[in-house]
């Protein structure tokens, strides 16, 4: 029951690790990639759709990219869903691409990334804290009905621990890179 819990914990951490990627490749960076569009959903055929099962991305230079649509009548679909969108572009359609070219960022708004990224990783820290604590109370609960002794909860709990610890860490690290990769100029 103990490696159950502590093999439950890491899977739920290493969740809450994916997300905390997935969310900071969400934000924008100088340079373009087609990760900055998965949280855009577009009103396709009245339901709302993610960019990227509608059209196919070709980052062409370092702040310019090219949405080909799979459908030619979601073209002003998907400009309206660009231009509503946090990522302050202004997207031009040629009848075959929608082309976004990126705005250089300002210092301001780099800072402004940054802060993003650093609620982000916060958000990751605390599910990565709610699971350890539900996988502790768990284990208490085991050493207080006595299905496990006191000397393998206190392991457990040593190694849940240790499980927290590296997971953070690696939230920080995530964190660092996206930072560095931010204040780049």
């Amino acid at each position: 029951m103990i490696d159950e819990t502590l093999l439950e914990a890491e899977e739920k951490m290493d969740k809450a690790i994916e997300v905390a990627k997935e969310d900071f490749g969400a934000i924008r960076t100088g340079r373009a990639n087609a990760a900055m569009f998965a949280k855009i959903f577009v009103e396709y055929y009245g339901t709302p759709t993610p960019l990227q099962q509608l059209a196919s991305f070709n980052v062409t230079e370092a702040r310019t990219v090219l949405i080909s649509p799979f459908d030619k009548t979601a073209m002003s679909a998907i400009e309206k869903a660009l231009r509503d969108s946090d990522l302050g572009v202004n997207p031009s359609n040629d009848g075959n691409v929608v082309r976004v070219i990126l705005p250089s960022l300002t210092e301001e708004r780099r800072r402004d990334y940054v802060k993003l990224a650093k609620t982000k990783a916060e958000d990751a820290r605390v599910s990565i804290r709610a699971v350890r604590r539900k996988a502790k109370d768990i284990l208490d609960r085991l050493a207080k009905d006595g299905d496990a002794g006191e000397d393998e909860v206190t392991r457990a709990e040593k190694e849940l621990d240790a499980l927290t610890k590296r997971h953070t860490d690696e939230v920080d690290a995530i964190l660092a890179a996206k930072e560095t990769e931010l204040l780049e100029v």
